[in-house]
């Protein structure tokens, strides 16, 4: 790579106000690269987009003024949507000798690919990772594909088109464009390669955007063995159903080699040559052979500058990948918009910034029939349709929700809600299944954040207190008309039974109870007078923060409080006598009316993984953007969680009327 400095610019693609230009000005400038206007000196740098058609201006400036010329394009994996529909990149291709899909003078990702050892186990493991993590996550180059829609019967060849005029094809040969009637010549190869096999010819997404058109329309005389297919199917299965794989130059046939198979290419693209394609146009300077792996290590992992826009960093591939995860996770549950019933007004803007940023939410009292419901907790809900019922997530806020805390974290869950044992919840669907490819090392990683950070639930602040000598046990209060309590207590159902009860079976156990915090602001019921508290506990822990407080206790016995989850993060040993989510599946000692159908017995990675990453929704509170939980550890760590000034005074004044919590609650 090139010393960094400035580089000059002539087009609006780098220099406008527009939210892509934005984008890739500030990558550049992150990379060590900021972007210029005016003219540039004899040994400076001018930057153009790829071979687009304004890129002349730059490369003549270039020729006149003696200065190299450098080209930028999209990353292998740039968003939901094309940039056409105005979505910016989440990463950049920054090449100073020529443009990956330009055969005829080397790029440095040719050189990289044909010179680099790529030999290296950790680069390779990270490789085969990320391989196996964009094919479970269904994420590709555009990743809005419909996940409603079921991709044709397999044993199809697959045809790849591309968009007319794009650079790629336009600068795609050694000799000049590669010329449109070679897609035809696919075809006709592909059937007398399959005689009489189905054939699916899938449309680009900028296509099916109707932003471009393609090398096949609608309105071709096609037989009936063969399918035009302009739906946003799966790319992944597509693949996954293809017996044979078809393209000129798309980044489909590099997405197809990571899929297992060895497709037919036309053109001459980055990923031609290396003995992982069939060449109908062999490249006379590529004779090494790489592995999947390999190709994938230099293409994905070493090539780009990706970057994290909820950070404002570069970042590195896997940074990348879990955002795009985030955000295309929101956009497949979010799309198709929700009615949101009987939601408090506090909480309403909370609830748009998490479920409506595609589609705003229908705030009503009943349902409607063309959206899904959201409901708050175990709120009332109608009979029919399909119904959302929302929640706070465990990694919340820093301050409590009775403080309208606004939450960094919400659950939806369309099956129950993970605090109601008497019916399945998402939650635990989610436990029992396979954990995703890398599930179980990020879910570690997320653990030693956790308990390195001090983080928990609400993270409060408070010093605990001197403590007395001996094996200590920890009682946490709970708010006793709280759902989880109604819902998963057992025969110990209040804060006072739960203390005798633990001091009955630990007579010698030194007891410290913790009220819970929005008892101890008066903001719910489950008081216990202190008198009363001593006769079995040691010592009362008021105000404590919990996450420090567990570093000097030796295990938890608790009813259903979501502390018995995060003592389990610590390693602690649990009792619950209730049946809390994290109960029944083997991490705890279960005194309570636990579900028969908990019968899965995860390890406690595999376990934070489904209640941590995979069924919570994250949000940052600083990009505005959908987030993963590790972007979330940062801003419960650093305190970028500031209170509305109106939510403020709202709190403030429900302390006097705790007695009608109903209001806001």
């Amino acid at each position: 790579m090139p010393d960094p400095g400035p580089v000059h610019a002539f087009t609006g693609g780098f220099l406008g106000p527009g939210t892509q230009a934005r984008r890739i000005r500030r990558i550049l400038s992150l990379a060590g690269y900021p972007v210029r206007a005016g003219w540039p000196r004899a040994d400076g740098r001018i930057v153009v987009w790829g071979h687009a058609p304004r890129t002349l201006r730059g490369e003549a400036a270039a020729a006149r003024s003696g200065a190299r010329l450098s080209r930028v394009e999209d990353a292998f994996l740039r968003s939901l949507f094309p940039g056409r529909a105005g979505e910016p990149a989440l990463g950049l291709l920054l090449d100073h000798q020529g443009v990956h899909y330009n055969p005829a003078r080397p790029s440095d990702l040719e050189t990289l690919l044909a010179t680099e050892p790529l030999d290296d186990h950790a680069l390779l493991e990270r490789a085969r990772l990320g391989m196996a993590r964009l094919k479970a996550a269904g994420l590709s180059k555009y990743s809005a594909h419909d996940p409603d829609l079921a991709p044709p019967p397999p044993g199809y060849v697959l045809i790849v088109d591309q968009v007319r005029g794009d650079a790629s094809l336009t600068h795609g040969g050694l000799d000049g464009p590669v010329p449109p009637h070679l897609f035809r010549e696919m075809l006709i190869q592909a059937q007398l390669d399959f005689p009489g096999a189905r054939i699916m010819i899938r449309t680009h997404p900028e296509t099916q955007g109707g932003h471009r058109t393609g090398h096949f329309t609608a309105d071709d005389a096609l037989p009936d063995h063969i399918t035009l297919l302009d739906a946003p199917v799966s790319p992944w299965e597509l693949l996954e159903g293809a017996i044979a794989v078809y393209t000129v130059s798309s980044q489909l046939g590099f997405e197809a080699i990571l899929a297992g198979h060895k497709p037919v290419v036309f053109g001459l693209p980055f990923y031609a040559g290396w003995g992982l394609t069939n060449d109908m146009t062999p490249h006379p300077g590529r004779s090494r052979r790489l592995t999947r792996a390999q190709l994938f290590a230099g293409a994905m992992l070493l090539y780009p500058l990706w970057y994290d826009p909820c950070r404002d960093r570069l970042c590195s591939f896997e940074d990348a990948l879990d955002h795009i995860e985030a955000l295309t996770r929101a956009w497949r549950d979010d799309r198709h918009g929700y009615t949101a019933l009987d939601m408090r007004l506090w909480k309403r803007p909370h609830l748009q910034t998490f479920f409506g940023r595609w589609q705003r939410l229908r705030f009503a009292r009943r349902p409607q029939p063309d959206r899904p419901a959201l409901v708050w907790g175990t709120a009332p809900a109608p009979a029919t349709g399909r119904i959302f019922r929302i929640e706070d997530g465990f990694l919340r806020s820093r301050g409590l929700g009775a403080h309208l805390t606004p939450p960094l974290s919400l659950v939806a869950d369309d099956q129950g809600i993970y605090y109601d044992p008497t019916q399945p919840s998402r939650l635990e669907q989610l436990v029992a299944a396979p954990p995703p490819p890398g599930a179980e090392a990020r879910a570690m990683a997320l653990i030693a954040r956790i308990t390195t950070l001090g983080l928990s639930k609400y993270n409060l602040t408070g010093t605990p207190p001197d403590l007395p000598q001996g094996h200590r046990i920890l009682v946490p209060g709970q708010v006793e008309d709280d759902a989880s309590i109604r819902l998963g207590a057992g025969p110990i159902r209040t804060n006072l039974a739960l203390l005798q009860e633990t001091r009955r079976q630990n007579p010698e156990a030194k007891i410290l109870y913790k009220p819970h915090p929005d008892v101890e602001a008066g903001l719910r019921p489950g008081a216990i007078a202190a008198d009363q508290a001593l006769l079995h506990a040691d010592r009362i822990v008021s105000q404590a923060d919990p996450a420090r407080l567990m570093a000097d206790i030796h295990e938890v016995w608790t009813m259903t409080s979501t502390l018995g989850f995060e003592a389990l993060l610590r390693g602690l040993p649990v009792t619950t006598l209730g049946a809390p989510f994290y109960a029944g599946w083997g991490l705890t000692r279960d005194l309570g009316p636990i579900p028969a159908r908990r019968v899965a017995r995860p390890d406690l990675a595999r376990f934070v993984h489904a209640a941590l990453i995979a069924y919570p929704r994250y949000h940052d509170p600083v990009s505005r953007l959908p987030c993963p939980p590790e972007v979330a550890l940062d801003r419960l760590s650093d305190g970028t969680l500031a209170r509305a000034p109106a939510l403020r005074a709202l709190a403030k004044l429900q302390g006097l009327f705790a007695s009608q919590s109903w209001l806001w609650r």
